[in-house]
């Protein structure tokens, strides 16, 4: 599979990437796979990819938590050095094109005191639902990437037939 086949696979075809990288075979080796990982358990256990509920959470941490991915993400390719190739690209172009986009945002207006307005902590949230939506797909990929048989994604998320079961 080529990266562009991968990126249409998994609706994330509004990355702005060179063409001809776009047509290199996808191959992952050992490191790429152990830094998705990495990075895949990052997420799911984060606001990135779980919802942050209108009653709930506070948005200074969630913005908090979204940028401290830029740290998680150079250590995880500084661990697994220039092995994880694929990976790394991967994550470099996430981080600046989806991530930095946001986090440049809602810094500034952070600063400017814009979580104490009710109707800015609720733009915050929208934008925020939205930017989980790219992560979750960015997860998967790196779950793919890792060879993670099962999306870990779904673990939490109830079928219809199974909504009444709670295992305790």
């Amino acid at each position: 599979m080529i990266w562009l086949d991968w990126l249409k696979k998994w609706k994330m075809t509004n990355l702005q990437i060179n063409a001809q990288f776009l047509q290199v075979t996808l191959e992952f080796g050992d490191a790429d796979k152990d830094a998705a990982w990495e990075m895949y358990i990052e997420l799911l256990t984060r606001i990135t990819t779980q919802s942050l509920d209108t009653a709930d959470g506070d948005e200074k941490t969630a913005l908090d938590s979204i940028y401290s991915l830029f740290p998680t993400t150079r250590s995880i390719i500084k661990q697994h050095g220039r092995d994880s190739l694929q990976f790394t690209k991967l994550a470099i172009i996430v981080l600046n094109q989806i991530i930095r986009p946001f986090t440049a945002k809602w810094h500034r207006l952070s600063v400017s005191g814009a979580f104490a307005d009710t109707a800015q902590r609720l733009v915050f949230r929208q934008e925020l639902a939205a930017l989980q939506a790219d992560l979750r797909r960015y997860t998967g990929m790196l779950g793919e990437m890792a060879g993670v048989e099962a999306d870990l994604l779904l673990l939490e998320q109830a079928e219809t037939s199974n909504a009444d079961v709670t295992v305790r």
